[in-house]
């Protein structure tokens, strides 16, 4: 079958740039599924994205659809035919129908029963007329939010559509679609090239563009970007800071980037930097430099949509744009020192937590005391936990944070270090929000550590203890995401307690606003223990080695971590698989069966392999003990994969359920022996093959 490229432009007035990749992205996907589900073979689609244009290049796209044949079921061929052989008037029926003549039919099987069919021939549709449709169809299917209308026309778009261009090879495919007529004719850069660019062939679409000053391809401009700003960050010894979603977006704004360096007042950067990264990034899509210490330089690099005859002009007027943000945040920033964090409180305590739960005054204050009760788990100085929670929220009363919420805590740090707080008090005032997503970093002070943990679980509990446990999707506070972070911190500063302590820790900062402590410390400790499976599962680990360890209910974080490790490393030894079967047939075995007590009595042990196995387990059993006792599962369980053979040469020799009572009990003492000192780790029982 003849193969062609096929071309698609939807020119429009500049696309929301956040999303311009999903737009590019969506359009690809729903164009794939219409040509596959039309039955139209290609080799790839090839899809391209700028500010003003959506666009897919087809390669080696069939000219048709292939013919088919279609099938119309008819009666019985018993029911079609009458004892003469004569159509009855049940097939009369079906021919009339179908318009055709008794030559025309043909018979199939259908189970056991042969009945009458029509094969109608059914001719592939071209190219040509299946396309138009199968495009709007996939611009109908966008995800857009809000749609809009332009002008008389009833269709709508995210942006106004102006152009639109089909073609197959070098022939416009005649449609019309968003309510525009297909053509060759695109657009160039709107002040570089704004007239029209007749398209001489689908293959020259990129070429030709680019000789109009738009790149089309997202991530050839994306590229070029980067190479710009690393440019110009070298030539001052500096690095710049490029989030993904920044550069994106930047990405979205331009069609022909050319990137320009400017610089800033340096006696801005007394201004805590964050402030001055955030403004610059969010406000006006700047890139910031950082030297090799990670402090900000007074530089930023914008990326222009136009290649000026004199840049320095572009340069001086975003010059003259930041400064009166950068003015802003060092206003907010002076001020704020005005008033010294610890006299804040009194506009806290104004302030409502949660309406039950009192003013973020009585949050700090059992913050606090929770801090100090936490501080000999975590090694903190009490003091310094007491002083850093008293401290932690006084900064959101601040100017800075109320400009730029973001630098919660981060002001605080600022402010505290300015009023000459010690290193561990200042850097705990931004480490409490710490992880704030998963994978984040953690406090690397033990202070910040003891303050993270305690406004989680002062949260949480508080919570918790008036009723208002996350439903279904619904979870107002983040618990979900904060219980995880309270895991983190335990398990990754190896912090030797169980989560039923620290709930009980929190609960004796509430006193009587939480009525029923009892029904609190179950359901919050419930609910921590439950977030195991998707921490675990963000990591990546199976599960079946979850389950495995949550089957013995460890109260420890810490403790249930070391055993999830030991697991997930015994599940990749070759004799795992069988360990762990024969560990789920000695289940099913004492499950049946109620062992007897005492101890395996070694003048019972009569077959070869049920002593051979009783030999393995009294060597074994005072090598792992230690092992088990210093939480060194992963060694312990190492060890016991010396058991395989013979378990295995047990099962094979050994029957288990023998006349003799006195052989049978003995049996089952062994197989307890056995399995009790595997789950001293976990039920390796539930792990799949």
């Amino acid at each position: 079958m003849t193969k062609h490229t096929v071309l698609f432009e939807l020119g429009c007035e500049e696309l929301p740039p956040k999303s311009l990749k999903t737009l590019r992205d969506a359009l690809k996907a729903e164009t794939e599924k219409g040509l596959k589900d039309a039955g139209l073979n290609f080799t790839a689609i090839e899809a391209y994205a700028a500010p003003r244009r959506l666009a897919l290049k087809i390669v080696d796209i069939d000219a048709a659809q292939a013919d088919t044949q279609k099938r119309f079921d008819g009666p019985a061929v018993q029911a079609a035919y009458d004892a003469e052989g004569k159509p009855t008037k049940a097939l009369e029926g079906f021919m009339r129908g179908q318009g055709i003549t008794v030559d025309q039919l043909s018979t199939f099987q259908a189970g056991k029963v042969e009945k009458v069919c029509f094969l109608k021939d059914v001719k592939g549709q071209s190219l040509d007329a299946l396309l138009p449709q199968i495009l709007q169809a996939a611009l109908d299917n966008l995800p857009i939010a809000k749609r809009m209308r332009s002008a008389a026309s009833r269709t709508e778009f995210v942006r106004p559509v102006k152009w639109v261009v089909l073609l197959k090879d070098d022939q416009v495919i005649e449609a019309s679609i968003q309510d525009h007529k297909t053509g060759n004719v695109t657009y160039g850069h709107r002040f570089h090239a704004p007239e029209a660019v007749v398209l001489a062939h689908a293959n020259d679409y990129l070429t030709t563009l680019e000789n109009a000053h738009v790149v089309a391809d997202f991530e050839k401009r994306q590229a070029t970007i980067q190479a710009q700003v690393k440019t110009l960050a070298d030539e001052v010894n500096a690095t710049a800071i490029v989030p993904a979603d920044l550069l994106d977006e930047v990405t979205s704004l331009v069609e022909w980037p050319v990137a320009l360096r400017a610089t800033f007042e340096e006696r801005y950067l007394a201004v805590p930097q964050e402030a001055l990264i955030t403004t610059m990034q969010d406000n006006q899509k700047y890139f910031c430099l950082i030297n090799a210490e990670g402090k900000l330089q007074p530089y930023f690099i914008t990326v222009s949509n136009i290649e000026s005859k004199d840049p320095t002009q572009i340069i001086e007027g975003n010059e003259k744009v930041v400064r009166p943000r950068l003015s802003d945040a060092e206003f907010f920033f002076l001020q704020d020192q005005k008033q010294p964090l610890a006299s804040r409180k009194e506009k806290l305590a104004n302030m409502v937590f949660q309406a039950q739960l009192g003013t973020l005054w009585n949050k700090s204050e059992r913050i606090a005391k929770l801090a100090v009760a936490l501080s000999p788990i975590t090694g903190a100085n009490a003091a310094d936990a007491e002083k850093a929670a008293l401290l932690a929220k006084c900064d959101l009363t601040s100017e800075l944070v109320g400009e730029f919420p973001e630098l919660q805590g981060i002001a605080g740090t600022y402010y505290a270090r300015l009023e000459g707080e010690n290193h561990e008090v200042a850097e705990a005032l931004g480490e409490q929000y710490l992880p704030k997503f998963a994978g984040d970093v953690l406090p690397q002070t033990k202070t910040g550590t003891t303050i993270a943990l305690a406004d989680r679980l002062d949260t949480l509990v508080g919570i918790f203890g008036i009723g208002q446990a996350p439903t279904g999707s619904k979870d107002p506070f983040a618990l979900r995401r904060s219980a995880i972070g309270i895991l983190r911190l335990i398990i990754e500063n190896e912090l030797d307690v169980t989560i039923e302590e620290l709930v009980n820790f929190a609960l004796q900062g509430y006193g009587d606003v939480v009525k029923d402590h009892d029904k609190t410390r179950a359901d919050a400790v419930a609910f921590l223990e439950g977030r195991y499976r998707a921490k675990y599962e963000d990591q990546g680990v199976a599960v079946d080695v979850i389950q495995a360890v949550q089957a013995l209910a460890p109260k420890s974080p810490l403790d249930f971590d070391k055993r999830v490790t030991a697991v997930n490393h015994f599940r990749t030894l070759p004799e795992a698989a069988a360990l762990a079967a024969a560990n789920k047939r000695v289940a099913n075995i004492l499950a049946k069966e109620a062992t007897p007590e005492g101890a395996v009595v070694e003048a019972n042990l009569v077959e070869a392999a049920e002593k051979a196995l009783y030999a393995e387990l009294s060597a074994l059993t005072p090598v792992v003990q230690p092992l088990l006792a210093a939480r060194n599962y992963t060694e312990a369980l190492s060890k016991l994969a010396a058991l395989r053979a013979p378990i295995d040469a047990f099962f094979e020799g050994v029957m288990v359920m023998a006349d003799d009572a006195e052989l049978k009990a003995n049996r089952l003492r062994l197989l307890a022996q056995l399995r009790n000192l595997f789950t001293a780790v976990a039920d390796v029982s539930v792990l799949q093959g």
